[in-house]
């Protein structure tokens, strides 16, 4: 072995050693802080103080705990056990600070009943938060999972479309698929039956509001139906 290969082989023996010592003397160091950074809706449902005394209440708090000593997978699942997070991302920096990137659920609809709560953009109930209150569309009458499912079919539609999403202000289920809508600016009930051929609906009920809205007649109506085949049928007040 010439002296060049002794000289590497050193060189390698000496990097190992000093990446192992920092490690250890990194794994020995202290959290000094913790941030939480909240990702997707800006609307806060869950605020920092509530995740640090979900910590604190979890683990006694973590503040001058050796960063050997976290399992982080730990942490964000101690997160994510909280029912307005959608999902955690916890990591350690170099200098001791503990950081939790959280994104919250999204509510697409509020159910108003006996049981309370929203409708998240998964389908999935969401309860309520004590700190915002979701500017959403919502939804009375017969609340069942099978009609939620179609609930949740017809909000996300709305929330695809500027004009509905706008407008649209709540949703009342009379049974399963006879499913009624109410607009922001007007008196008018707009029938929607069934949730099958919601895109030709709703194109046949913006041509019939342009129209009418250019006529200015849209006050003249009590009652809109969408449940006929590629036609609108109005009563009058």
């Amino acid at each position: 072995m010439n002296w060049n290969n002794i000289k590497l082989i050193a060189l390698v023996l000496a990097i190992m050693v000093l990446y192992a010592f920092s490690n250890h003397r990194n794994a020995k160091k202290s959290i000094v802080k913790m941030n939480v950074e909240f990702g997707g809706d800006e609307n806060l449902y869950l605020t920092e103080g509530v995740v640090n005394k979900l910590l604190i209440q979890k683990y006694g708090g973590l503040k001058n705990v050796p960063k050997e000593k976290i399992a982080l997978n730990t942490v964000e699942k101690a997160i994510e056990a909280n029912e307005m997070v959608k999902s955690a991302q916890v990591y350690l920096t170099i200098d001791g600070e503990l950081t939790s990137k959280i994104i919250q659920r999204k509510p697409i609809g509020r159910v108003e009943g006996d049981s309370k709560f929203y409708l998240d953009d998964e389908g999935k109930r969401m309860p309520l938060s004590s700190n915002h209150s979701a500017r959403v569309p919502i939804i009375t009458g017969n609340v069942t999972g099978e009609t939620l499912e179609d609930v949740y079919v017809i909000l996300e539609f709305i929330n695809e479309d500027s004009f509905l999403r706008k407008n649209v202000i709540g949703i009342h289920i009379e049974e399963k698929d006879n499913y009624k809508l109410k607009f922001r600016l007007n008196q008018f009930v707009v029938n929607l039956g069934t949730v099958n051929n919601l895109e030709e609906k709703f194109s046949n009920f913006k041509a019939f509001y342009a129209k009418a809205n250019k006529d200015k007649t849209l006050k003249d109506f009590a009652v809109v139906s969408l449940e006929f085949n590629n036609q609108v049928v109005c009563t009058k007040i």
